[in-house]
């Protein structure tokens, strides 16, 4: 029987968030599939050189090498194919203006990093139920 998984697609390049982010997403209630990239471009090339349909969700870096995430979340809404795509801002903190700016520009969600295993796997859960309730993505 096959399992619809979600495709989650994480870009950010601390290594450790990366490995943390990936134990937390195993424990959803609904399976998974985890990608993640470790900077801005990497991240734009695999977006448009998708041959599958565009991940469910981005859980976005804000602060990352060669290309910062503000930077994609302005190209991947400005791009056509792209601009459906909800994008989950992360960063260690976040200023009131700074998170007010990311939403204009089409931010999902702000979040600021948890630091504690159970938070980051509780605030995955939460923002993909969100996402489900607006119609964002269909969780099976």
């Amino acid at each position: 029987m096959k399992t619809n998984l979600l495709r989650v697609l994480l870009a950010d390049d601390d290594e450790d968030d990366c490995l943390f982010f990936a134990e937390a997403s195993a424990e959803l209630t609904n399976p998974a599939q985890l990608t993640t990239v470790n900077d801005g471009e990497e991240l734009m090339k695999l977006l448009l050189e998708l041959p599958e349909p565009l991940p469910d969700v981005l859980f976005l870096d804000l602060n990352m090498p060669r290309k910062s995430g503000y930077e994609c979340l302005v190209e991947i809404k400005a791009h056509q194919l792209l601009r459906q795509l909800p994008v989950v801002i992360l960063s260690t903190s976040f200023e009131r203006e700074l998170s007010d700016r990311l939403i204009r520009s089409g931010a999902f969600r702000c979040v600021q990093k948890p630091v504690r295993y159970g938070q980051l796997t509780a605030v995955i859960q939460q923002t993909l139920t969100e996402l489900e309730q607006e119609g964002g993505i269909i969780v099976v």
